[in-house]
Parts: C-alpha cells; sequence; structure tokens
C-alpha cells in the first residue's frame, strides 16, 4: 500500500506536538465575565438555571471581582436587577441605580478590572421590553432618550464601556453623541450589533428578571433565518460609531461571526448566551458528555470562527483551567 509523503498524524502524536502546531488558542485575554447585581447586602443567592452563577449585592459583588480579577479575566459586564420597575425604565438612568452603585463601588474598591454594563430597558420596565411600549407598541425613535441617557449615567458612575443590547434602530449614534457632549468621548461602546431573537436566552430572562408580559422581542430582535441582514444591522452601527461589534448568540451563529470577522476592520465579540451555557451543564450533571472538554470546544470554535472577545459564564471555570495548566 502506498502512503503519502505527507502523514498528518505524525503532528497529533503527543500532547506537546499537538501544542506546538495549534492554530487558535483561547487564553483569559478573550474573556468577559457577565455578572448580575441586586439591591440588598450580604445576597450571593445561585441561579438556579444557571450553576454557579449568582444574584449578588454590591458589597458581595466587589468581593467577587477581587477574586475575578486575581484570576486573570480582564473585564466583567454587569447587568442590573432595580428595587422597581416602572413604564419608563426610571431605575435604568438613576444615579441611585443598581447599576451605578455597583460601578462606584468598584472603581473604587476594583481597581485593574475593566467595567463594562449593558445598556437596556428589559430589566428596567414593568412590562419586560427593550424601548418605551405605547398602546403595546414598542417605539424606536422615543426610546432612544432613555437609552442614551442610561449610557452617560454608567460613564459618569465609572464604567469603562457601555454595551447597547436593546436593538433599537439608531442606538449606537444616540449613545455617541450623548456621550460625547457629555465630554465622554473615550469611552468605547460595544454594540450587540447582531442579536437574534433565540430561544437560548431563556435563563438569562430568569436571571435578569426581564421576560416581557406580553408578545415576544422578534418585532426588533433579528429573525434567526437571516445572514445578510446580519451584515446590514452591524455597517449601521459601525457608521454610527461602533467601536466593536457583537454577535449573539455564539454557537448557533457561528457562521455569521466569520462573515463580520471577514467583512469589517473592528474588534469582533460574541455572546457566549446562558442557554448554551446551561446545555453543557446539565449534560455534563447527567454525566452525558465531559463538560469541562466541552466548554473547551464550544469556547475555542468561538473564536476560531473569529471572535476577538467572547462573553462568557464560563470564564471563572476556564480562568482555573488554564491556570492549572501553566
Amino acid at each position: 500500500m502506498q502512503f503519502p509523503d505527507y502523514r498528518p498524524r505524525r503532528l497529533r502524536r503527543t500532547e506537546n506536538m499537538r501544542r506546538l502546531i495549534r492554530e487558535t488558542t483561547l487564553t483569559l485575554d478573550d474573556l468577559v465575565y457577565p455578572m448580575f447585581v441586586v439591591p440588598g447586602r450580604k445576597i450571593k443567592k445561585e441561579i438556579s438555571s444557571m450553576v454557579g452563577n449568582y444574584h449578588y449585592s454590591v458589597d458581595m459583588l466587589t468581593d467577587e471581582c477581587k477574586r475575578i480579577r486575581d484570576m486573570g479575566i480582564p473585564a466583567v459586564i454587569l447587568f442590573g436587577i432595580p428595587e422597581r420597575k416602572d413604564e419608563v425604565a426610571s431605575e435604568a438612568y438613576s444615579e441611585k441605580g443598581i447599576v451605578q452603585r455597583a460601578l462606584r463601588a468598584l472603581k473604587q474598591e476594583v481597581p485593574g478590572l475593566a467595567l463594562i454594563t449593558d445598556v437596556c430597558l428589559c430589566e428596567y420596565t414593568s412590562h419586560g421590553h427593550c424601548g418605551i411600549v405605547k398602546d403595546g407598541e414598542v417605539l424606536n425613535d422615543e426610546s432612544l432618550e432613555t437609552i442614551a441617557a442610561t449610557a452617560v449615567s454608567h460613564a459618569r458612575a465609572g464604567a469603562d464601556m457601555v454595551a447597547p443590547s436593546d436593538m433599537m434602530d439608531g442606538r449606537v449614534g444616540a449613545i455617541r453623541e450623548a456621550l460625547d457632549e457629555d465630554d465622554f468621548e473615550h469611552i468605547p461602546i460595544m454594540s450587540y450589533a447582531a442579536k437574534y431573537a433565540s430561544a437560548f436566552y431563556g435563563p438569562f430572562r430568569e436571571a435578569a428578571e426581564s421576560a416581557p408580559q406580553f408578545g415576544d422581542r422578534r418585532g426588533y430582535q433579528m429573525d434567526p433565518a437571516n445572514s445578510d441582514e446580519a451584515i446590514r444591522e452591524v455597517t449601521l452601527d459601525v457608521q454610527e460609531g461602533a467601536d466593536i461589534i457583537m454577535v449573539k448568540p455564539a454557537l448557533p451563529y457561528l457562521d455569521i461571526v466569520r462573515r463580520v470577522r471577514e467583512e469589517f476592520d473592528l474588534p469582533v465579540a460574541a455572546y457566549n448566551v446562558s442557554g448554551e451555557f446551561a446545555m453543557i451543564k446539565a449534560a455534563a450533571q447527567k454525566g452525558w458528555i465531559d463538560g469541562e472538554r466541552a466548554m473547551m470546544e464550544c469556547l475555542i470554535s468561538i473564536k476560531r470562527a473569529g471572535a476577538d472577545i467572547i462573553l462568557t459564564y464560563f470564564a471563572p471555570e476556564v480562568a482555573k483551567l488554564l491556570g492549572c495548566r501553566r
């Protein structure tokens, strides 16, 4: 039997050999850890559908963020659950809002950790939608002022970056203009540029208490069937001033991550969302898969597709694993 001169298995025989030719490497520098902050004190309550992730009060959040920083994770993104919700999301942009209080505490007590904030209204509205609602309709232009005011309030409180996730048309431009007018020209925007109306957000909506009270979000989040539309959405956000562009979710949309990577010369982020996390955790608990290997395989696939930044609930576990390998 004739064999080719080149035998690929020669370079797969040992772990060190595989390391030498590895094309894609996941590092802690790639990761952002999403965290949930709630009112109160001494609160650290596990989220039932997201094993190992918690609701933290501000005092407990600062302690956990010190641990996150010391593990080598460069950044967190904060989601807030307010003390009260109303029709106009007034707690979203309040100086005394939960995210604003958390930012001030973290800036003082956890230097060296990059603080990103999710900018959206769904956690703060009584109806659970990402914009202002009138007569059952989510209003686009009328929502932009509130969204921009929320981003500015985060910058004033100490955010290093803001990340609008609402999918209202024109929100990146509105935020950029508002930040610049308030002397925050240096604050970057990481836009949820191609955010799909996905079934994989379920655990997050429990964690953030943000499920819509009527209808759904398909009127403003993207149709999972569409790819070209994602490029149009990203193009608009880039034109409006986005500094980083995000695809969400990550795993069902790796083709979108790849297209965005190839068509735009900006950093690309991808959100490894709660449902993706929960599926691996649930299957691992059942003994159906090797959870650690599945975690790393999924995250490496996101980076291989072209993501520079990965938002993931796995971040502390990855940090422990990579630390053990040093």
